[in-house]
């Protein structure tokens, strides 16, 4: 298998917040939100593995930002780290402003997803080559992330987290 690099997995999807999407604020819903990320994640992640894919967790996500009503907003992904069957994927959720067109940071996200063929068996993936520093950086904290999550569900010992013993030491 190929290795891929991030940007080969860039996914970008752009749509309007509409009222039927808000809540009594007249802002987007938080889960309406996260069906926009996991659609984007997805796709990411399908063109890095060429495979059927499945949300397996959703690690982490910030709210910094609430995003108004007839907000044009933007979900970028891509993935960031690819393990044997699974993959990292980061996402970015930016808001327009309506008038000056600059785009804010809003929001950010980290799912989980892994490949699996048609009788939904995991499958193995190509690694992931990043490039820009920012790639890097979350190529490398994907890894302790990953240990994280094994040590707390009890899948693996703190002592054989060696990447996050290392943020200790």
């Amino acid at each position: 298998m190929t290795a891929k690099t991030p940007e080969q997995t860039k996914t970008i999807m752009t749509d309007l917040v509409l009222p039927s999407e808000t809540n009594p604020l007249n802002n987007l819903f938080g889960g309406e939100l996260l069906a926009r990320m996991d659609r984007c994640a997805s796709i990411a992640a399908r063109r890095h593995s060429r495979r059927i894919v499945v949300t397996a967790s959703v690690n982490h996500v910030a709210f910094n930002r609430s995003v108004p009503l007839g907000s044009v907003v933007t979900v970028e992904a891509k993935v960031s780290r690819a393990f044997k069957t699974s993959m990292e994927v980061f996402l970015d959720v930016w808001i327009e402003d309506r008038e000056s067109g600059l785009r804010t940071k809003a929001n950010e996200a980290i799912y989980t997803f892994v490949a699996v063929d048609e009788t939904g068996r995991p499958v193995e993936i190509p690694e992931i080559t990043p490039e820009t520093d920012l790639e890097k950086e979350r190529y490398a904290a994907a890894l302790r992330r990953k240990q994280l999550s094994l040590v707390l569900a009890g899948k693996m010992k703190p002592k054989d987290a060696t990447e996050l013993k290392a943020l200790f030491e």
